[in-house]
Protein backbone atom coordinates (compact mmCIF):
# COMPACT_ATOMS: atom_id res chain seq x y z
CA UNK A 1 0.00 0.00 0.00
CA UNK A 2 0.83 3.49 -0.60
CA UNK A 3 -0.70 4.95 2.45
CA UNK A 4 1.68 7.79 3.88
CA UNK A 5 0.33 7.39 7.77
CA UNK A 6 -0.59 4.55 9.77
CA UNK A 7 -3.62 3.45 11.38
CA UNK A 8 -3.52 5.24 14.73
CA UNK A 9 -2.95 8.48 13.00
CA UNK A 10 -6.23 7.89 10.72
CA UNK A 11 -7.98 6.76 13.94
CA UNK A 12 -6.82 10.21 15.63
CA UNK A 13 -8.28 12.27 12.81
CA UNK A 14 -11.57 10.24 12.68
CA UNK A 15 -12.16 10.66 16.41
CA UNK A 16 -12.05 14.44 16.36
CA UNK A 17 -14.16 14.74 13.09
CA UNK A 18 -16.84 12.40 14.85
CA UNK A 19 -16.74 14.64 18.17
CA UNK A 20 -17.46 17.56 16.21
CA UNK A 21 -20.39 15.49 13.99
CA UNK A 22 -21.95 14.88 17.49
CA UNK A 23 -21.86 18.34 18.28
CA UNK A 24 -23.89 18.96 15.03
CA UNK A 25 -26.32 16.15 15.23
CA UNK A 26 -24.21 14.16 11.78
CA UNK A 27 -24.95 10.70 11.47
CA UNK A 28 -23.38 10.16 8.48
CA UNK A 29 -20.87 12.29 6.58
CA UNK A 30 -20.63 12.96 3.17
CA UNK A 31 -17.39 14.11 2.38
CA UNK A 32 -16.44 15.47 -1.02
CA UNK A 33 -13.22 17.62 -0.68
CA UNK A 34 -9.85 15.97 -2.16
CA UNK A 35 -7.80 17.32 0.74
CA UNK A 36 -10.31 15.90 3.25
CA UNK A 37 -10.63 12.77 1.59
CA UNK A 38 -7.21 12.42 2.05
CA UNK A 39 -7.07 13.43 5.52
CA UNK A 40 -9.45 10.83 6.47
CA UNK A 41 -8.60 8.07 4.13
CA UNK A 42 -5.29 8.74 3.11
CA UNK A 43 -6.78 8.64 -1.09
CA UNK A 44 -4.43 10.44 -3.42
CA UNK A 45 -5.44 10.67 -7.12
CA UNK A 46 -5.92 13.08 -10.25
CA UNK A 47 -9.69 12.42 -10.21
CA UNK A 48 -11.49 15.12 -8.55
CA UNK A 49 -13.09 15.74 -11.48
CA UNK A 50 -15.71 13.50 -11.54
CA UNK A 51 -17.78 13.02 -8.24
CA UNK A 52 -16.34 11.16 -5.53
CA UNK A 53 -16.45 10.75 -1.73
CA UNK A 54 -15.69 9.69 1.44
CA UNK A 55 -18.84 8.78 3.99
CA UNK A 56 -18.24 8.83 7.59
CA UNK A 57 -20.30 7.08 10.03
CA UNK A 58 -20.88 8.53 13.56
CA UNK A 59 -20.63 5.56 15.24
CA UNK A 60 -17.49 3.38 15.35
CA UNK A 61 -16.50 2.08 11.50
CA UNK A 62 -14.58 2.50 9.14
CA UNK A 63 -15.30 4.92 6.69
CA UNK A 64 -16.17 4.10 3.37
CA UNK A 65 -15.29 5.44 -0.03
CA UNK A 66 -16.95 5.63 -3.21
CA UNK A 67 -15.29 6.59 -6.25
CA UNK A 68 -15.23 5.98 -10.71
CA UNK A 69 -14.62 2.49 -11.63
CA UNK A 70 -11.47 3.41 -12.99
CA UNK A 71 -9.84 4.80 -9.74
CA UNK A 72 -10.74 1.49 -7.47
CA UNK A 73 -7.16 0.34 -8.17
CA UNK A 74 -5.92 3.66 -6.81
CA UNK A 75 -7.58 3.68 -4.25
CA UNK A 76 -7.18 0.09 -3.11
CA UNK A 77 -3.42 1.74 -2.76
CA UNK A 78 -3.84 4.69 -1.07
CA UNK A 79 -6.45 3.77 1.32
CA UNK A 80 -6.20 2.27 4.82
CA UNK A 81 -9.58 0.78 4.95
CA UNK A 82 -10.32 -2.66 4.31
CA UNK A 83 -11.76 -3.24 0.85
CA UNK A 84 -15.12 -3.85 1.50
CA UNK A 85 -15.40 -0.08 2.21
CA UNK A 86 -13.19 1.03 -1.12
CA UNK A 87 -16.04 1.29 -3.66
CA UNK A 88 -16.69 2.09 -6.99
CA UNK A 89 -19.80 3.17 -8.64
CA UNK A 90 -21.09 2.07 -12.22
CA UNK A 91 -18.88 3.62 -15.28
CA UNK A 92 -21.91 4.26 -17.62
CA UNK A 93 -23.05 7.15 -14.88
CA UNK A 94 -19.64 9.28 -15.39
CA UNK A 95 -20.29 12.63 -16.86
CA UNK A 96 -24.31 10.90 -17.85
CA UNK A 97 -27.19 13.17 -18.66
CA UNK A 98 -29.96 11.49 -17.01
CA UNK A 99 -27.79 9.10 -14.54
CA UNK A 100 -25.53 9.97 -11.49
CA UNK A 101 -23.02 8.62 -8.96
CA UNK A 102 -24.76 10.30 -5.96
CA UNK A 103 -27.62 7.53 -7.02
CA UNK A 104 -25.34 5.06 -6.25
CA UNK A 105 -24.17 6.60 -3.60
CA UNK A 106 -27.49 6.41 -1.98
CA UNK A 107 -28.27 2.71 -2.64
CA UNK A 108 -25.28 2.09 -1.32
CA UNK A 109 -26.32 3.86 1.93
CA UNK A 110 -29.64 2.29 1.82
CA UNK A 111 -27.74 -1.10 1.88
CA UNK A 112 -25.87 0.03 4.95
CA UNK A 113 -28.94 1.16 7.13
CA UNK A 114 -28.22 4.54 6.65
CA UNK A 115 -31.24 5.84 4.23
CA UNK A 116 -32.93 7.16 6.96
CA UNK A 117 -29.81 9.10 8.95
CA UNK A 118 -29.17 12.61 9.76
CA UNK A 119 -26.80 12.85 6.60
CA UNK A 120 -23.61 16.36 6.50
CA UNK A 121 -23.52 17.54 3.39
CA UNK A 122 -20.77 20.35 2.63
CA UNK A 123 -22.81 22.26 -0.26
CA UNK A 124 -19.94 24.99 -0.18
CA UNK A 125 -17.37 23.12 -1.39
CA UNK A 126 -16.06 23.46 -5.10
CA UNK A 127 -16.23 19.80 -5.77
CA UNK A 128 -19.91 19.09 -4.16
CA UNK A 129 -22.39 20.04 -7.23
CA UNK A 130 -26.10 21.18 -7.03
CA UNK A 131 -27.37 18.37 -9.10
CA UNK A 132 -24.70 16.03 -7.44
CA UNK A 133 -26.88 17.39 -4.10
CA UNK A 134 -30.23 17.09 -5.66
CA UNK A 135 -29.13 13.93 -6.74
CA UNK A 136 -28.49 12.48 -3.14
CA UNK A 137 -31.28 14.07 -1.76
CA UNK A 138 -33.79 12.87 -4.48
CA UNK A 139 -33.06 9.24 -4.06
CA UNK A 140 -32.35 9.32 0.01
CA UNK A 141 -36.05 11.06 0.57
CA UNK A 142 -36.15 9.56 4.06
CA UNK A 143 -33.15 11.17 5.10
CA UNK A 144 -32.60 14.53 7.20
CA UNK A 145 -29.89 16.85 6.16
CA UNK A 146 -27.61 18.94 8.06
CA UNK A 147 -25.27 21.89 6.59
CA UNK A 148 -21.57 20.26 7.66
CA UNK A 149 -19.30 23.17 5.19
CA UNK A 150 -16.03 22.90 6.38
CA UNK A 151 -16.53 20.83 9.45
CA UNK A 152 -13.88 18.39 8.61
CA UNK A 153 -11.19 21.84 7.50
CA UNK A 154 -11.42 22.67 11.17
CA UNK A 155 -10.70 19.86 12.80
CA UNK A 156 -7.46 20.02 10.13
CA UNK A 157 -6.84 23.33 11.61
CA UNK A 158 -4.82 21.72 14.12
CA UNK A 159 -1.95 19.80 12.72
CA UNK A 160 -0.61 16.44 14.52
CA UNK A 161 3.49 15.86 14.96
CA UNK A 162 3.54 13.25 11.90
CA UNK A 163 1.96 16.22 9.94
CA UNK A 164 4.04 18.85 10.97
CA UNK A 165 6.98 16.62 9.59
CA UNK A 166 5.52 16.58 6.30
CA UNK A 167 5.25 20.59 6.36
CA UNK A 168 8.46 20.90 6.76
CA UNK A 169 10.13 18.23 4.78
CA UNK A 170 7.89 20.68 2.00
CA UNK A 171 9.52 23.58 3.15
CA UNK A 172 13.21 21.94 2.64
CA UNK A 173 11.73 22.10 -1.46
CA UNK A 174 10.38 25.29 -1.28
CA UNK A 175 14.06 26.37 -0.26
CA UNK A 176 15.39 24.76 -3.44
CA UNK A 177 12.56 25.92 -5.44
CA UNK A 178 13.46 30.15 -3.90
CA UNK A 179 17.28 29.41 -5.20
CA UNK A 180 16.55 28.31 -8.18
CA UNK A 181 13.78 31.51 -8.82
CA UNK A 182 16.71 33.75 -7.69
CA UNK A 183 19.33 31.78 -9.85
CA UNK A 184 17.02 31.58 -13.13
CA UNK A 185 15.19 34.95 -12.99
CA UNK A 186 17.56 37.19 -15.01
CA UNK A 187 17.01 40.08 -18.00
CA UNK A 188 16.96 38.39 -21.19
CA UNK A 189 15.57 35.33 -19.93
CA UNK A 190 11.67 33.81 -20.88
CA UNK A 191 9.48 33.99 -18.12
CA UNK A 192 7.99 30.22 -19.49
CA UNK A 193 11.65 28.85 -19.38
CA UNK A 194 12.44 30.62 -16.11
CA UNK A 195 9.27 28.53 -15.05
CA UNK A 196 10.54 25.75 -16.42
CA UNK A 197 13.48 25.46 -14.54
CA UNK A 198 11.60 26.32 -11.31
CA UNK A 199 9.06 23.72 -11.47
CA UNK A 200 11.82 21.33 -12.55
CA UNK A 201 13.39 22.14 -9.32
CA UNK A 202 9.92 21.73 -7.78
CA UNK A 203 9.09 17.92 -8.83
CA UNK A 204 12.80 16.88 -8.06
CA UNK A 205 12.52 18.16 -4.67
CA UNK A 206 15.41 17.14 -2.50
CA UNK A 207 18.04 14.24 -3.12
CA UNK A 208 16.81 13.05 0.72
CA UNK A 209 12.73 12.82 -0.75
CA UNK A 210 10.89 14.61 -4.23
CA UNK A 211 8.49 16.73 -4.72
CA UNK A 212 4.85 16.35 -5.78
CA UNK A 213 2.51 18.76 -7.61
CA UNK A 214 0.94 21.85 -6.00
CA UNK A 215 -2.15 22.74 -5.64
CA UNK A 216 -1.47 26.47 -7.35
CA UNK A 217 0.48 27.07 -9.84
CA UNK A 218 3.29 28.93 -10.06
CA UNK A 219 3.50 32.63 -10.28
CA UNK A 220 6.59 34.90 -11.27
CA UNK A 221 5.18 37.99 -12.58
CA UNK A 222 7.45 40.74 -14.22
CA UNK A 223 7.26 44.58 -14.15
CA UNK A 224 3.76 45.49 -14.53
CA UNK A 225 2.52 41.93 -14.26
CA UNK A 226 3.00 42.03 -10.72
CA UNK A 227 -0.06 44.24 -9.26
CA UNK A 228 -1.81 40.95 -9.98
CA UNK A 229 -1.70 38.75 -7.43
CA UNK A 230 -2.82 35.39 -9.20
CA UNK A 231 -0.70 35.39 -12.77
CA UNK A 232 1.02 32.83 -14.11
CA UNK A 233 4.16 32.78 -16.81
CA UNK A 234 3.75 34.02 -20.02
CA UNK A 235 6.54 33.82 -22.95
CA UNK A 236 7.66 37.37 -21.63
CA UNK A 237 11.49 38.65 -22.20
CA UNK A 238 12.45 39.56 -18.55
CA UNK A 239 13.84 43.50 -18.94
CA UNK A 240 16.36 45.24 -16.56
CA UNK A 241 14.66 47.95 -14.42
CA UNK A 242 11.82 45.55 -13.76
CA UNK A 243 10.77 43.83 -10.21
CA UNK A 244 9.67 40.18 -9.68
CA UNK A 245 8.27 37.91 -7.38
CA UNK A 246 7.59 34.40 -7.09
CA UNK A 247 4.59 32.92 -4.68
CA UNK A 248 5.62 28.61 -5.21
CA UNK A 249 5.39 26.13 -2.43
CA UNK A 250 7.41 23.04 -2.11
CA UNK A 251 4.59 19.78 -1.79
CA UNK A 252 5.69 16.75 0.41
CA UNK A 253 2.74 14.34 0.20
CA UNK A 254 -0.01 16.66 -0.90
CA UNK A 255 1.41 19.16 1.66
CA UNK A 256 2.59 22.64 1.24
CA UNK A 257 5.03 25.08 2.82
CA UNK A 258 4.06 28.25 0.73
CA UNK A 259 6.78 31.02 0.41
CA UNK A 260 6.81 34.40 -1.48
CA UNK A 261 9.97 36.49 -2.67
CA UNK A 262 11.04 39.30 -4.74
CA UNK A 263 13.63 40.33 -7.24
CA UNK A 264 14.04 43.97 -8.57
CA UNK A 265 16.68 44.50 -11.80
CA UNK A 266 18.64 47.36 -11.15
CA UNK A 267 18.36 50.53 -9.11
CA UNK A 268 15.02 50.39 -7.14
CA UNK A 269 12.61 53.54 -6.32
CA UNK A 270 12.79 54.68 -3.17
CA UNK A 271 8.76 54.36 -2.96
CA UNK A 272 10.01 50.38 -3.61
CA UNK A 273 12.80 50.50 -1.05
CA UNK A 274 10.09 52.21 1.60
CA UNK A 275 7.51 49.66 1.17
CA UNK A 276 9.77 46.92 1.45
CA UNK A 277 10.99 48.19 4.63
CA UNK A 278 7.58 48.59 5.85
CA UNK A 279 6.78 45.35 4.80
CA UNK A 280 9.49 43.36 6.95
CA UNK A 281 8.85 45.65 10.04
CA UNK A 282 5.05 44.64 9.62
CA UNK A 283 5.75 41.32 9.67
CA UNK A 284 8.00 40.92 12.42
CA UNK A 285 5.11 43.25 14.48
CA UNK A 286 2.75 40.01 13.10
CA UNK A 287 4.95 37.41 13.92
CA UNK A 288 5.88 38.64 17.26
CA UNK A 289 1.83 37.87 17.84
CA UNK A 290 1.73 34.62 16.41
CA UNK A 291 1.66 32.89 19.78
CA UNK A 292 -0.57 30.91 22.00
CA UNK A 293 -3.82 32.62 23.22
CA UNK A 294 -3.93 35.44 20.59
CA UNK A 295 -5.96 35.67 17.87
CA UNK A 296 -5.82 35.84 14.08
CA UNK A 297 -7.30 39.46 14.97
CA UNK A 298 -3.98 40.54 17.01
CA UNK A 299 -1.91 39.27 14.57
CA UNK A 300 -3.27 41.21 11.89
CA UNK A 301 -3.83 44.16 13.88
CA UNK A 302 -0.35 44.40 14.42
CA UNK A 303 0.13 44.19 10.73
CA UNK A 304 -2.09 46.62 10.17
CA UNK A 305 -0.60 48.93 12.70
CA UNK A 306 3.05 49.27 10.61
CA UNK A 307 1.44 50.08 7.82
CA UNK A 308 -0.79 53.15 8.96
CA UNK A 309 1.98 54.04 10.20
CA UNK A 310 4.01 53.93 7.06
CA UNK A 311 0.71 55.51 5.05
CA UNK A 312 0.22 52.44 3.21
CA UNK A 313 -3.02 50.52 2.55
CA UNK A 314 -3.61 46.39 2.02
CA UNK A 315 -7.51 45.72 1.91
CA UNK A 316 -7.05 41.90 2.01
CA UNK A 317 -6.36 39.67 4.33
CA UNK A 318 -2.77 38.93 5.20
CA UNK A 319 -2.77 34.84 5.17
CA UNK A 320 -4.89 31.55 6.27
CA UNK A 321 -4.36 28.04 7.29
CA UNK A 322 -2.29 25.70 5.22
CA UNK A 323 -1.43 21.91 4.83
CA UNK A 324 -2.98 19.58 2.81
CA UNK A 325 -3.70 20.75 -0.66
CA UNK A 326 -5.68 19.96 -4.22
CA UNK A 327 -5.94 21.98 -6.86
CA UNK A 328 -7.61 24.46 -6.90
CA UNK A 329 -6.06 26.11 -3.52
CA UNK A 330 -3.65 25.15 -0.76
CA UNK A 331 -5.81 27.17 1.53
CA UNK A 332 -7.96 25.45 4.29
CA UNK A 333 -10.96 28.24 4.17
CA UNK A 334 -11.41 28.36 7.58
CA UNK A 335 -9.36 30.93 10.16
CA UNK A 336 -8.19 34.63 8.22
CA UNK A 337 -5.55 36.39 9.54
CA UNK A 338 -7.57 39.60 9.36
CA UNK A 339 -9.15 41.82 11.73
CA UNK A 340 -12.07 40.71 13.59
CA UNK A 341 -11.23 37.37 12.87
CA UNK A 342 -11.71 35.38 17.04
CA UNK A 343 -10.01 32.37 15.87
CA UNK A 344 -7.39 31.49 19.09
CA UNK A 345 -4.08 30.75 18.18
CA UNK A 346 -3.15 27.16 19.36
CA UNK A 347 -0.15 25.10 19.28
CA UNK A 348 0.50 23.19 15.84
CA UNK A 349 -1.94 25.63 13.97
CA UNK A 350 -0.09 26.43 10.69
CA UNK A 351 -0.90 30.04 8.58
CA UNK A 352 0.54 31.18 5.54
CA UNK A 353 1.50 34.56 6.06
CA UNK A 354 1.17 36.04 2.44
CA UNK A 355 2.23 40.16 2.31
CA UNK A 356 1.49 40.92 -1.46
CA UNK A 357 1.08 44.67 -2.17
CA UNK A 358 -0.19 45.06 -5.34
CA UNK A 359 0.04 48.53 -6.38
CA UNK A 360 -1.19 50.21 -9.27
CA UNK A 361 1.63 49.38 -11.84
CA UNK A 362 3.56 47.76 -9.77
CA UNK A 363 4.12 45.45 -6.98
CA UNK A 364 6.11 42.96 -5.01
CA UNK A 365 5.56 39.88 -2.14
CA UNK A 366 7.22 38.90 0.97
CA UNK A 367 5.76 36.18 2.93
CA UNK A 368 6.44 32.83 5.38
CA UNK A 369 4.55 29.54 6.58
CA UNK A 370 4.71 29.14 10.48
CA UNK A 371 3.00 26.95 12.81
CA UNK A 372 2.10 28.47 15.98
CA UNK A 373 4.54 26.87 18.82
CA UNK A 374 4.13 27.38 22.56
CA UNK A 375 6.72 29.83 22.52
CA UNK A 376 5.96 31.36 19.64
CA UNK A 377 5.78 31.32 15.46
CA UNK A 378 8.41 28.77 14.16
CA UNK A 379 8.73 29.70 10.13
CA UNK A 380 9.56 26.18 8.24
CA UNK A 381 11.29 27.96 5.70
CA UNK A 382 14.97 29.57 6.19
CA UNK A 383 15.29 31.83 3.13
CA UNK A 384 16.93 35.36 3.91
CA UNK A 385 13.64 37.96 3.68
CA UNK A 386 13.66 41.25 1.80
CA UNK A 387 13.47 42.60 -1.40
CA UNK A 388 16.75 40.99 -3.30
CA UNK A 389 18.26 43.78 -5.55
CA UNK A 390 20.31 42.51 -8.72
CA UNK A 391 22.34 45.07 -10.51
Amino acid sequence: MLTVFDKGEFGQRLAKVRKSMAEKGIDILVEADPANMYYLTGYDGWSFYVPQMVLVPLEDKEPVWIGRGVDLGGAKLTCWMKPENIIAYPEDTVQHPVKHPMQFVAQEMERRGWGKKRIGVASDCNYYTPRADDALRASLPNASYVTADLLVNWVRLVKSDAEIAKMREAAKITERIVDTFYTVMRPGTRQCDAAAEIIKTATGGTAAFGGDYPAIQLFIPIGVQTQASHLTWTDQVIERDQTTYIECSGVRHRYHSPLARSIHFGKPSQKLIDTNKAVLEGMEAALEQARPGKTCHDIAAAWQKVLDRAGLKKESRIGYPTGIGYPPDWGEHTASLRKDDPTVLVPNMCFHMILGMWMDGWGFESSETFRITDKGAECFANVPRGLRVIE
